[in-house]
């Protein structure tokens, strides 16, 4: 089977099958198709693009390298996030997450930061776009107010909708302990921002738009290299699977759907390290590569 046999279509099962057969171009195109996935979910954990990239990066060698341990006794993407799941728990801190972040604190921030007009000053991005990355940068970092477990089940529950039943299986908790967690998470998060953020609730002070020159001033919007809108490739609710199940009780709130109008961005290449591995003599023997 050539190269061209091969796209975003194929099954996980065939590519699967291909790579272990000694084909490069399927071990290629596996990556490739799940890999902006790892990286917008890293995005979402860390709040960091460069960060993302190196995660998804280190996360894509550990799937390369234990490919062959794959037994098929769940889906291949439920194998994946498992991987996922356990490289972001076990990582050093990130920049972000240098000083654990509590949502009080991430209030006072905000009520601390003058209220400005982006009118006094000038950028080469248009307000409106400049107005945006502050929004999302907000809620990214209202996200690190999570502890990480709580982070990451909100990330593939409530972002991405993936079901209970891969939920639990990808975070090794039962599919009754992964609601539990998932209702905490949401009502941690909604709850602050029902009483501090003004995006739903009209009759908070806190706007986007007088924050955004703050946010620029402290480094957290980069005016001129977006963090959160640059290859965006849809809105994330364009691109989630059509949830299966629900859970039962819960609608889909107006902060989620805040949420997931967030970008779905492309993943950096970032295939050359990924590329010299495929190249090194271990994989060359564990998949047969010429």
């Amino acid at each position: 089977m050539d190269k061209k046999s091969f796209d975003i279509t194929t099954s996980d099962t065939l590519l699967i099958e291909q790579s272990l057969a000694g084909n490069k171009e399927a071990l290629e195109s596996l990556i490739k198709k799940h890999q902006d996935w790892i990286y917008n979910v890293g995005l979402t954990f860390v709040g960091d693009r460069d960060e993302a990239a190196d995660l998804t990066q280190e996360v894509l060698i550990k799937i390369v390298t234990k490919l062959d341990s794959f037994k098929q006794k769940s889906a291949f993407k439920t194998w994946i996030y498992r991987i996922v799941k356990n490289h972001f728990f076990n990582m050093k801190r990130g920049k972000n997450e240098t000083i654990p972040l509590t949502f009080e604190a991430f209030g006072q921030g905000l009520d601390q930061l003058p209220n400005e007009s982006l009118s006094n000053y000038s950028f080469e991005a248009e307000n409106k776009v400049l107005v945006e990355e502050a929004k999302i940068s907000c809620m990214k970092g209202m996200l690190l107010c999570l502890d990480r477990e709580q982070r990451m089940i909100y990330i593939i529950g409530e972002l991405f909708e993936f079901t209970d039943t891969i939920g639990s299986e990808i975070m090794e908790i039962s599919k009754e302990n992964f609601r539990v967690k998932l209702h905490r998470a949401k009502k941690q998060l909604y709850n602050f921002m029902d009483n501090k953020c003004g995006l739903i609730n009209k009759s908070n002070p806190c706007r986007c738009a007088r924050k955004t020159a703050g946010f620029i001033k402290m480094g957290y919007v980069d005016p001129i290299n977006l963090h959160f809108q640059k290859n965006t490739i849809a809105k994330i609710n364009n691109i989630i699977d059509e949830k299966l199940e629900t859970y039962k009780g819960e609608v889909i709130s107006e902060y989620q759907k805040l949420f997931q109008e967030h970008p779905f961005l492309q993943s950096p290449d970032k295939l050359e390290s990924i590329k010299n591995l495929l190249a090194s003599k271990t994989i060359k023997e564990t998949f047969n590569f010429e």
